[in-house]
């Protein structure tokens, strides 16, 4: 049984950094440039632990790694409609896995280590599986505190409220509670104010 001393932790999540510090795009975090997806990868960390500081090392991996090397299969390689996107979610995801499972094979991980973390990075069994649902938490908490406020600004306010719509049942419980708790600005929280009544009232 791992924990989350477990030595390996530190070297897995060093291999990860190095590999998403080659990222060509750039996100300021209190004016400090970071490549985009190794800011994104602490994040989740970040969050995880808040959430579950004692969670299972292949979840803390999958947490690290849900975006490895994101930049190498750009949206626009897919169909800009909605199957589009489905295709290109698809895609990462299994792309993901491949390279985590890659880089873990390098160490001293053991093959259901290994295809532990790919099950988690793919979201398999969502709902069932509570540490595929606490992934999903963290990834909606991190969007909603770290690039909602962005991506509001390039869509109008019903897009808005109808992805939070389907945001939010996507989160357990403790995720939605950690979620009413973020320190969003005034106009995006009441965008989730009346996304969540529209929950509420069954529309």
């Amino acid at each position: 049984m791992n924990t989350p001393s477990d030595p390996r932790l530190s070297a897995v999540f060093d291999a990860i950094d190095a590999f998403n510090d080659a990222d060509p795009n750039v996100e300021l975090e209190n004016g400090v440039p970071w490549p985009k997806e190794r800011l994104y990868s602490r994040r989740m960390s970040a969050w995880l632990d808040r959430l579950a500081p004692d969670a299972p090392l292949e979840l803390k991996i999958a947490a690290r790694g849900q975006h490895i090397g994101r930049w190498q299969i750009p949206r626009e390689e897919f169909p800009a409609d909605r199957a589009g996107y489905h295709r290109w979610r698809s895609r990462l995801q299994r792309y993901h896995a491949e390279r985590l499972g890659e880089m873990l094979s390098t160490f001293a991980f053991s093959t259901s280590e290994i295809e532990r973390v790919q099950s988690l990075v793919r979201k398999e069994r969502l709902k069932q599986d509570p540490e595929t649902q606490l992934l999903e938490d963290v990834i909606c908490l991190v969007f909603l505190e770290s690039y909602f406020a962005d991506f509001a600004t390039r869509h109008d306010e019903e897009k808005l409220i109808g992805i939070l719509r389907k945001t939010w049942p996507k989160m357990s419980p403790r995720g939605q509670q950690a979620a009413l708790g973020l320190h969003l600005p005034d106009p995006l929280r009441k965008l989730v104010e009346r996304a969540l009544e529209g929950i509420d009232s069954g529309r």
